[in-house]
């Protein structure tokens, strides 16, 4: 056996001692980084692995693999060392969702239900631009109720002598529901978000409405008085921004002006992140120092850079909680706040370990952030700008030098269109994996928008603030207002033009792991170490190119059916579905034009109860059925017709031998496994829930509370659907 250790011991020190250490040698200031990864894949990894053996087998897997590689000692190398550090931030990451959700999560409604009731009210946000009112409740002495309850109201019911506020006691009418999962295979997970924000059901105020207490000693929260107090100002859809950039409230906004802002790469702007925090704390830096400097005394004696510096922290975590502190407010508050400390230290602030400390902060605090699009854009775009400025040519670009105004404009506008493009190219694997739309123009349009927001709007809107203390704001507000008109129509004028949103199917989760593991990889490292994600993304990359929209979707509760046409467009089965259904049938087909009926299709021949139409896919014709109505049918009918169709989709349940010959959807197993996409060429069918998924909030089919008539939750029947074949059917699709 010694003839073996003489072998090997010296490939093995090659490969353990050699080349890694001297390539992890040359990058050990960027080893740090990988830290907020590492705990990142763990929390990743609890929220895509269905069961909780699963998660336990993770978390003693990475456990044990860090024993072993850690037990080596610093004889193993830097790499078995950092092997083992990340083995340990994996099982940390997967632990602390898991801990939160059984920590935070309440019981969830069991079922729709009409329900009469008293509640307090916990916030209220008008929504002016969408004629709502979202409403956050309480109940009242109603122990069959979840603790928290988030109703919609239409602001003509709401009561117009007052205004509700927090504490006032209601008397209403609603129906509820319990908080709706993803409508479409890869759409948002709502009843996810409201597990973790404690929320157990969601519906809609019925009037009338009736304010039985009003709580004497709350009034409008500073947030809405400042609301208030802007929009009166400004009006339009330029005090709707206005709104939104001073205290976060986004429900002014028209929808409209909304969708022009999110197909321009302008929709940033309307999030209180690094932009807005940046230019109040620069803004109160600056000004502190300037006035402290006033004085010799104090310039003599005093840290005024300091001071100056603490003023500006105090006023970016006041703003923070002002306007609702959202994940990319708190991670640019938490960055100026470094920034601030590295100022005090004398140390380099802006750094890629800086944003990598934010992200800890949020992952540690809230968890569940990191599988959202808010938090993966905010800290993805702050890195791109970071690791673009730390190359020595991009710095050299837009450093400081002794030239004419008219080449430092130039330069500054170089510096904000490079910007720009590496900001985009970084952001557009995220955006469309999670909207399945990107603006294509962002670059161009940012290249106004941001100086404009950043060097008027804010400076101007704060400043008109501070002068309406003395009646002296109104110029002010007029710069404002004109500012934010013409950010308007930027933002119209670039959504309008036909280059400016790229629409793709939903992305496989795969595919969008692989090409943030290339962009990471590319991000973090220093050397040429970092040019071998180039494969993995290009690979990941791929995964986009090659998706490829639904030929049929059907929603979770089976009444809404869209499906490819041969030219292709969408049509819809129900083509007086709402605003939200459409666009959510829309976004998941990846198509951007007027939707169509299906009964007008050539190939489709509906009744009052069905609707039969053939398709094709890969060479074949598929017979399609699809029920309109829950309207009774002759038994015998509705059997011969199932086993003439190859494909069958209902929103009731079907007997159990109305069975097609490839595929049947049902109530029963649309509520097992949820909403589907089908793709007829590649014959798979992706399901919007994995019916083994042991998450809390997939189990509160199971668990949650009897509804108010006192009666037990529905418990859910196993599928009993025939297995997916290659069957043939006959060349004519069946009469009804």
């Amino acid at each position: 056996m010694q003839w073996l250790g003489r072998v090997f011991d010296p490939v093995l020190e090659r490969l353990l001692r050699g080349e890694p250490e001297r390539v992890l040698e040359a990058e050990r200031a960027q080893l740090p980084l990988w830290s907020p990864v590492a705990l990142g894949v763990g929390i990743v990894a609890w929220f895509l692995l269905p069961t909780r053996l699963d998660w336990m087998l993770l978390i003693g897997l990475c456990l044990g693999g860090a024993a072993l590689l850690l037990g080596f000692g610093a004889a193993a190398g830097r790499l078995v060392r950092a092997l083992g550090i990340c083995l340990l931030l994996v099982a940390l990451g997967c632990l602390l969702p898991w801990g939160k959700a059984m920590l935070v999560g309440q019981t969830v409604l069991a079922r729709p239900a009409m329900v009469r009731m008293e509640a307090s009210v916990i916030t209220v946000e008008a929504m002016s631009g969408r004629g709502i009112a979202r409403i956050l409740l309480k109940p009242v002495d109603r122990p069959d109720l979840p603790d928290l309850i988030r109703v919609n109201a239409d602001l003509e019911d709401m009561p117009r002598e007052i205004a509700l506020r927090r504490g006032d006691r209601l008397r209403l009418r609603a129906r509820l529901m319990p908080p709706a999962g993803p409508a479409f295979p890869g759409g948002y997970d709502y009843a996810r978000r409201a597990w973790f924000d404690g929320i157990g059901a969601t519906g809609r105020l019925l009037p009338p409405l009736e304010v039985v207490h009003r709580d004497a000693g709350t009034g409008p929260g500073i947030r809405e008085q400042l609301s208030g107090h802007v929009a009166s100002r400004v009006g339009g859809g330029a005090g709707a921004l206005a709104v939104t950039m001073a205290t976060g409230d986004r429900g002014r906004i028209a929808p409209e002006d909304e969708d022009a802002m999110r197909q321009s790469g302008l929709t940033h702007l309307l999030s209180i992140s690094g932009v807005h925090v940046t230019a109040l704390i620069g803004g109160v830096v600056f000004l502190m120092f300037k006035l402290l400097a006033l004085s010799s005394r104090l310039a003599l004696r005093w840290p005024l850079l300091l001071i100056a510096a603490g003023a500006g922290a105090g006023a970016g975590i006041g703003y923070t909680l002002l306007t609702g502190a959202e994940v990319p407010t708190i991670r640019s508050c938490v960055t100026a706040l470094l920034v601030m400390a590295g100022l005090a230290l004398g140390r380099e602030a802006i750094s890629m370990r800086l944003l990598a400390c934010g992200a800890l902060f949020v992952m540690l605090l809230w968890p569940e952030a990191v599988i959202g699009p808010s938090f993966q854009l905010s800290f993805a775009a702050v890195a791109a700008i970071v690791t673009l400025y730390e190359h020595p040519r991009a710095r050299a670009l837009v450093q400081a030098r002794a030239e004419p105004v008219w080449a430092k404009a130039l330069r500054f506008l170089a510096g904000l269109f490079i910007t720009g493009v590496a900001v985009e190219m970084v952001l557009m694997p995220i955006v469309l994996f999670h909207f399945h739309k990107s603006g294509l123009l962002g670059a161009f349009a940012n290249m106004v928008a941001i100086p404009l927001t950043e060097l008027v709007v804010m400076p101007a809107e704060a400043l008109a603030l501070a002068l309406d203390l003395l009646g002296l704001g109104a110029p002010l507000w007029w710069v404002v207002e004109q500012a934010l008109r013409l950010l308007l129509f930027i933002a119209h004028l670039v959504a309008g033009q036909s280059l400016a949103v790229a629409l793709t199917p939903a992305i496989m989760p795969l595919a969008f792991g692989l090409a943030m593991t290339g962009l990471l990889w590319c991000l973090l490292w220093r050397t040429r170490l970092r040019w071998w994600g180039l494969p993995c993304l290009a690979l990941g990359l791929s995964g986009y190119a090659l998706a490829r929209a639904p030929d049929i979707l059907v929603s979770s509760d089976g009444r809404h059916v869209a499906v490819r046409t041969r030219d292709g467009g969408v049509a819809l089965l129900r083509d007086r579905a709402g605003d939200y259904m459409r666009g959510q049938m829309a976004e998941q087909a990846a198509f951007g034009g007027q939707l169509q009926a299906l009964a007008d299709l050539p190939n489709a021949h509906c009744s009052e109860d069905f609707c039969t139409l053939v398709l094709i896919g890969s060479g074949r014709r598929y017979h399609v059925l699809v029920t309109r109505s829950r309207l009774s049918v002759p038994w015998t009918e509705l059997i011969r017709h199932c086993g003439a169709a190859d494909i069958v989709i209902a929103d009731r349940r079907l007997p159990t031998a109305c069975r097609a010959r490839w595929l049947t959807l049902d109530r029963k197993d649309l509520a097992l496994s949820g909403a589907a996409a089908i793709d007829l060429t590649t014959g798979q069918v992706r399901r919007s829930r994995d019916p083994r998924d042991e998450h809390p909030w997939q189990l509160r089919l199971g668990q949650g509370m009897p509804g108010p008539n006192g009666k037990p939750p529905t418990t859910l029947d196993p599928l009993d659907g025939a297995s997916p074949g290659a069957g043939s059917g006959p060349d004519k699709a069946p009469q009804l």
